[in-house]
């Protein structure tokens, strides 16, 4: 079954405020498209059920990447082109650029948004483990206002997040603060390029005289949605990276991690791995950095 475009209707109001007006008049009847990198596939395949679509595409106010000096802000409808070009923001915080290079190819990278990849949803989204390592927040906007919350808690479940029917993600807020930390982001897929991860792991943490002061990891494909792995972190919080603290952590992982079987792997193969991945980034922190 092929998508039929006189099914569905798509308008492009070309301003923010517009937008948000016409989400306020009817509150969950449009869908908002971006980039379009995963709706047109949908569409492509039969598979997409909304007939309304507001298409975001060249709004000034959502692409956008901000330096402050407590922060980057990056607007929603960012591309993951942008993003790998932005200098400060690959230097700063590198594991974005880097989590950026994996969407699709060069053609995706420049159409294929942030805010349409935290949208979106997926378990396996490649900027999640990144946004979740580096303690993102996310805003939040209609025509009540705005409000910003813990990315960590913007996902509830499978394809379900925290925004009113009446809301658009306006931008993602990154605290510059992770200079002194040790940073890792790895995904493993059936191969090095263009393909969906089975499982990825990001991570910061903070080591102060062998004691591990900070850490926060964050998951992709070891739940339903990106998750942020509480228990894990706080096996590591505190203590030296000895053996024992390690395989703490891992115990700690595969007692957490709820990883779906679908048809690129299984939950137990990607609960092994997740736990792989942690022990790999812990090790490192044993490894004293070079000057």
């Amino acid at each position: 079954m092929r998508g039929n475009p006189e099914a569905h209707e798509l308008v492009a109001p070309g301003s923010l405020a517009a937008v948000l007006a016409l989400l306020a008049e009817s509150p969950g009847e449009w869908m908002p498209i971006a980039g379009g990198t995963e709706l047109m596939v949908a569409h492509a395949a039969g598979r997409l059920d909304a007939k309304k679509l507001v298409s975001l595409w060249g709004i000034a106010d959502l692409r956008f990447i901000e330096t402050r000096p407590e922060s980057f802000v990056i607007g929603a409808g960012t591309t993951f082109g942008d993003l790998r070009a932005h200098a400060d923001l690959a230097a700063e915080l590198p594991l974005i650029a880097r989590a950026a290079s994996w969407i699709g190819a060069i053609a995706n990278q420049n159409r294929a948004t942030i805010g349409g990849n935290l949208v979106n949803g997926s378990p396996a989204a490649d900027s999640s483990p990144a946004l979740l390592a580096y303690d993102a927040e996310v805003e939040l906007i209609s025509v009540r206002g705005t409000r910003r919350v813990a990315y960590s808690g913007f996902h509830t479940a499978y394809k379900r997040n925290v925004l009113a029917p009446d809301e658009l993600l306006r931008a993602i807020h990154l605290p510059r603060r992770f200079a002194r930390h040790r940073q890792y982001l790895r995904k493993v897929g059936p191969r090095r390029a263009m393909a969906i991860a089975k499982v990825a792991l990001g991570a910061t943490a903070r080591v102060e005289n062998g004691v591990v002061s900070e850490i926060r990891l964050g998951a992709a494909s070891l739940a339903p949605f990106p998750t942020r792995l509480h228990r894990a972190e706080a096996a590591v919080q505190g203590r030296r990276v000895t053996g024992e603290t390690i395989e703490a952590a891992r115990s700690a992982l595969l007692a957490e991690a709820r990883p779906i079987d679908d048809i690129r792997s299984t939950a137990e193969y990607r609960r092994r791995v997740g736990a792989n991945l942690l022990q790999e980034f812990l090790l490192e922190l044993r490894v004293e950095p070079r000057p």
